[in-house]
């Protein structure tokens, strides 16, 4: 074997040795020899490749990929500007602390700083977003074995450390693969044997029993209240049994893990500030990063309330610098004077009390607004979902709606971008998800966020096809705006171009066109069905951004008034 070659086809074994089961390849010559590698090894039935022709769609695939597996995955790039279309995702991957693996083909050491073509700077390109980089070494002729175990040593720590073994920090590595010429195969495919060899019966290189997860915490005082944010996979379902045992009301993010333990509409609690006068923890016990709320965040800068912060790894949150004691697995929350006066029960059921209030109040207003409006699409589209579905949700308007309006459902598996919440890849996010999944997967989101992503929906010949439902409420443009801030008529005449954004597009045509069954649907009764049809399909339903502004203040006011 040509060294490219060896080198190429140890890399994967390696991979699938550590656990790989899926990989994203956007094509390209200097990623040749990986790229053949990695079509061997799913000819071989070990792996599942998925070929993207943009590299931003295939960098958040394989992030979709990754949360929803729980698995490192990799994604494969030529050189150059091609490196570059992965950064976004790899920066939520390291928000959200998702073990993607960045593999970006590059030039040999004497074509670098000469301006040979498709050439830029790539060893250190994505900066502290990762976890680990390395620049790794040309393959040479002649130094069979020794590179083997260099090669195959540094497969594993890669893997290591993007699942955050040791760290208990997962998140994205970068292995920067410099490949020489001749970058195609000079011989027929063989085994890795001799100096060539793995560990025997197929064990990775280096493997440690350490899983990352993180372990339920102890326990403390009745009168606490568990806020559950962005997390690494495993942590929010033990922050929620925790609650669950020692009585405590939780208020989770939809994609947390937690969700399913979390009181209905936990925002519009905290921002009914008669109901929460009364209902004021003595402690705030903090699980991951919170990312959605404004109530959340204005509790947790309370100075009346003690905040604790629980972290899955080295790095840990504290948006309004108030955190007063912060530790990792397993935690024991202070001891507080007094902190039992209110018994767990009690506690835990004037929340979830207040919780059932607001819900009837919502889901009214909800019933009797005209048409089918963005909201009641979140709170219809959680519930009419089969059990053991995924569901991917957008940022901007449909994950807090989500947030504030369905009912949390613990036989649902909820994913969303929370890390840097950008609208980017999303789509191709969803993708990956739902083929990780196995089974109906759905996702929703905004008209921005779809638009922005088109190219997640461009499935390439003999790719698989997911069984993924787009649902997407479409207003015409950025609505998310006509809600964040009160006054917006004094700037009636920019408004509309410089935050409405209008696109003036058809969504169902543009679906249509790359692939996708697609339909308007105006009804609840028609979202129902449409949402059974299977996917790949994309649903659109017109809304009206200020007509749902409008619809979000009644909502706020409606609960306060539920609550009074």
């Amino acid at each position: 074997m040509n060294p490219a070659t060896a080198f190429a086809r140890v890399l994967v074994d390696e991979l699938l040795r550590g656990g790989v089961t899926d990989a994203v390849l956007a094509p390209g010559s200097r990623s040749a020899p990986v790229a053949l590698a990695l079509a061997s090894a799913e000819r071989a039935g070990r792996l599942r490749l998925h070929v993207r022709i943009d590299e931003r769609t295939a960098a958040f695939l394989a992030l979709g990929l990754a949360k929803a597996s729980s698995r490192p995955v990799p994604v494969l790039t030529t050189s150059g500007t091609a490196a570059a279309h992965l950064h976004a995702a790899v920066l939520e991957a390291d928000a959200s602390g998702v073990p993607l693996l960045a593999l970006t083909a590059d030039r040999p050491p004497e074509l670098r700083a000469t301006g040979a073509n498709q050439t830029i700077e790539q060893a250190g390109l994505y900066g502290g977003a990762v976890r680990w980089a390395a620049d790794v070494g040309v393959p040479e002729a002649g130094r069979d074995e020794a590179q083997n175990r260099y090669w195959r040593s540094l497969v594993a720590k890669a893997l290591l450390t993007a699942r955050g073994v040791l760290s208990a920090d997962p998140g994205p590595v970068h292995l920067n693969l410099a490949l020489r010429e001749p970058l195609l195969p000079d011989d027929e495919e063989a085994d890795l044997s001799g100096p060539w060899a793995g560990r025997a019966d197929g064990a990775p290189w280096t493997d440690s029993g350490n899983t990352g997860v993180v372990q339920p915490m102890d326990t403390g005082p009745a009168r606490t209240l568990v806020v559950v944010g962005d997390v690494p996979p495993g942590s929010g379902a033990a922050a929620a049994t925790l609650a669950t045992d020692e009585g405590w009301p939780v208020t989770a993010e939809p994609s947390s893990g937690a969700w399913g333990a979390s009181v209905r509409g936990g925002a519009l609690l905290l921002g009914s500030p008669g109901w929460l006068a009364g209902h004021r923890p003595e402690r705030v016990l903090v699980v991951g990063r919170p990312t959605l709320s404004r109530p959340v965040s204005a509790l947790l800068a309370d100075p009346g309330v003690r905040v604790e912060t629980v972290a899955a790894g080295p790095r840990w949150a504290d948006a309004g610098r108030s955190t007063s004691r912060v530790g990792g697995p397993p935690f024991t929350p202070t001891p507080m004077p007094g902190g039992a006066a209110v018994p767990a029960s009690s506690w835990w059921e004037a929340w979830q009390e207040a919780a059932v209030l607001v819900g009837r109040a919502v889901d009214e207003v909800l019933d009797a607004a005209p048409g089918l409006t963005a909201a009641r699409m979140a709170r219809d589209v959680v519930a009419a979902l089969p059990a053991g579905a995924l569901l991917v949700l957008g940022s901007s308007t449909p994950v807090r709606d989500v947030d504030r309006l369905a009912v949390p459902r613990p036989d649902l598996t909820v994913l969303a971008n929370r890390g840097v919440a950008g609208i980017d890849g999303t789509v191709s996010t969803a993708v990956g998800a739902a083929l990780a999944h196995g089974g109906p997967a759905f996702a929703l989101m905004g008209d921005l966020t779809f638009l922005h992503d088109l190219t997640g929906l461009l499935l390439g010949e003999g790719e698989p096809a997911p069984d993924l439902t787009v649902v997407v409420p479409d207003n015409d443009g950025g609505g998310i705006f006509a809600q964040l801030e009160p006054g917006e008529d004094r700037h009636a005449r920019d408004y509309r171009r410089v935050f409405g954004t209008p696109h003036g597009r058809d969504l169902v045509a543009i679906a249509g066109a790359l692939g996708w069954g697609a339909t308007t649907v105006t009804s609840a009764a028609d979202l129902a069905g449409a949402l059974a049809l299977g996917g790949p399909r994309v649903v659109v339903v017109r809304t009206d951004q200020r007509a749902e502004a409008e619809l979000a203040r009644r909502l706020r006011e409606a609960a306060s008034d539920a609550l009074a």
